[in-house]
């Protein structure tokens, strides 16, 4: 497959890196050396950290994978692009990174292991040549043009296509009748779905096949940079690391029949994930899941290692922007909640940044403890392809704080369909944690303000300061009132000043039977 010519001196190709939008979906910051976590999870991050500028307070745009992704793809927040729930579409008139990119010159492609990303018609994968999706039993080519070369390969596609259709097939007379839908998702099931169809992808060969393509360069043409968006799964529930990683960060979980009990339960209890919890998580569940939240973390960091070793040993590294961000992060138990519905607190809101390159725009071993929002990553990528407006450009992460001092914001809009779960199970309880409710934050270099509530007097507010209270622990709004009505106008301007371009469309394919299985699988819809 050649791409066009038509714009390739767009972004002047002969001077620009190639790209790698590096996305650690459910990675907390905090769980990594690098951000001073102190088991050894990340040893591969934590190198390519010291050749980087590291943002220690990056903060995602919203709590959960659509909307956050919408925001790196477009540079505005959610309240602009509209993109809140499983269903949404991208408005057309609202181009993507991939498209600036494409339209610039680059040669851009997708390696993706999320199913909201890579399987819904959501406008996700817009502006893409190729677009690899590796959520489910095989890898899927949504956007991929051409057809295979030779006989082997057109046979291999064939036999592909119907397994897949017989995949689906079976998966649509389950979704169609209620006894075995409801039997698809008992306890006992549920396991050996996640497993037999890799719901969590298949983050090896994603990498192998990204480095594939920055190194030997296939489909794009000579002098064309090319741009690399990578979504990985590792550390997204249900946690089924190597045992070899279960033995150095979970050993107990071995030997331990009680802990594998609840993980068990945990892994298959798709409802839990969603819900608050009515009590403290005791010490032993906590245990078990912070060892196998590690372990899922190192099992990762190990092939984003090779991944990096491919590139550095290939020469390819030294003229690349490495970019590595997380979308969300998880809730492990902490302020009684598991999972990335409905909260803004640092679990979910702060996420590792990572800029690696070598034009001295992020220089090495430098860390920048500026709050910054990671809906900025777009204005970075297009500014350091040369395809960015001077308007954008002065967003560029690598200019710094003396451009734009704005206060940072966030939201959490809970997914329609969780709520009424949530609704029809726990009412008393979602209420009473404000878990129905929208969820804004807003942050300046010392202080973040975090409102629940839609503006009226029943809004819960609470402010913690930045630097010194990252877990969050002391609520100041009723020491500080001042400062919580100085951020609350910050919220009001920032309420009345963004509108969104349109409302999204519902994407043509959320209701089908393949693509709910594996969002129901992952905790996405009910």
């Amino acid at each position: 497959m050649r791409t066009s010519k038509r714009n390739l001196n767009a972004c002047m190709p002969n001077q620009s890196p190639d790209i790698i939008l590096l996305v650690l979906d459910t990675q907390r910051a905090d769980r990594l050396g690098c951000y001073g976590y102190e088991a050894p999870t990340s040893p591969a991050l934590d190198r390519l950290a010291a050749e980087s500028t590291r943002f220690s307070q990056a903060i995602a745009a919203a709590q959960w994978t659509i909307p956050s992704h919408a925001s790196m793809f477009t540079g505005v927040y959610p309240a602009t692009h509209q993109m809140m729930q499983s269903y949404s579409v991208l408005p057309a008139e609202m181009p993507t990174l991939a498209e600036r990119l494409r339209d610039g010159g680059y040669f851009t492609a997708a390696f993706c292991n999320n199913p909201l990303v890579g399987v819904i018609n959501n406008g996700f994968r817009r502006g893409f040549y190729s677009f690899l999706n590796y959520s489910g039993l095989l890898t899927s080519r949504p956007n991929q043009a051409g057809v295979p070369a030779n006989f082997v390969d057109r046979y291999r596609s064939w036999f592909k296509r119907q397994l897949a259709s017989a995949l689906e097939q079976t998966q649509d007379v389950f979704a169609r009748n209620d006894t075995l839908l409801a039997l698809s998702f008992t306890p006992l099931l549920v396991p050996l779905w996640q497993t037999a169809l890799s719901f969590k992808g298949n983050t090896a060969k994603s990498l192998a096949d990204a480095a594939e393509l920055h190194i030997q360069r296939r489909g794009a043409d000579r002098e064309q940079p090319v741009f690399s968006f990578i979504n990985l799964m590792g550390t997204h529930m249900p946690y089924h690391p190597p045992r070899r990683f279960i033995e150095k960060f979970a050993p107990h979980v071995l030997k331990d029949r009680q802990a594998q009990r609840y993980l068990r339960q945990f892994n298959a209890d798709v409802y839990g994930w969603l819900a608050p919890l009515a009590d403290p998580l005791n010490a032993a569940h906590k245990a078990t899941l912070d060892g196998m939240y590690d372990a899922e973390v190192a099992a990762q960091d190990e092939q984003v290692g090779l991944f990096l070793e491919r590139l550095r040993a290939s020469g390819r590294l030294d003229n690349t922007l490495l970019i590595v961000c997380a979308d969300h992060g998880e809730h492990l138990g902490e302020k009684r909640l598991l999972g990335h519905t409905n909260a803004i607190y640092n679990e979910l809101a702060q996420v590792p940044l990572i800029v690696r390159d070598r034009t001295g725009a992020f220089p090495a071993a430098n860390v920048c403890n500026d709050v910054i929002s990671t809906r900025r990553l777009f204005h970075t990528v297009l500014a350091a392809a040369g395809c960015a407006t001077p308007a954008e450009a002065t967003l560029s992460l690598a200019l710094g704080r003396e451009v734009d001092a704005s206060p940072v914001f966030a939201e959490a809009v809970p997914p329609q369909n969780v709520i009424n779960l949530l609704m029809q199970r726990q009412p008393e309880l979602v209420r009473a944690r404000g878990c129905d409710r929208p969820t804004r934050a807003v942050w300046n270099n010392e202080y973040k303000l975090l409102v629940k509530g839609s503006g009226d007097a029943a809004d819960i507010c609470e402010l913690y300061h930045v630097l010194n209270d990252p877990r969050e622990t002391l609520n100041l709004s009723d020491i500080l009132p001042e400062q919580v009505e100085w951020l609350q106008d910050q919220l009001t301007a920032y309420n009345n000043n963004v509108a969104p371009v349109l409302t999204p469309d519902r994407a043509d394919n959320f209701d089908d039977p393949l693509v709910y299985e594996r969002l129901r699988d992952l905790g996405y819809i009910e």
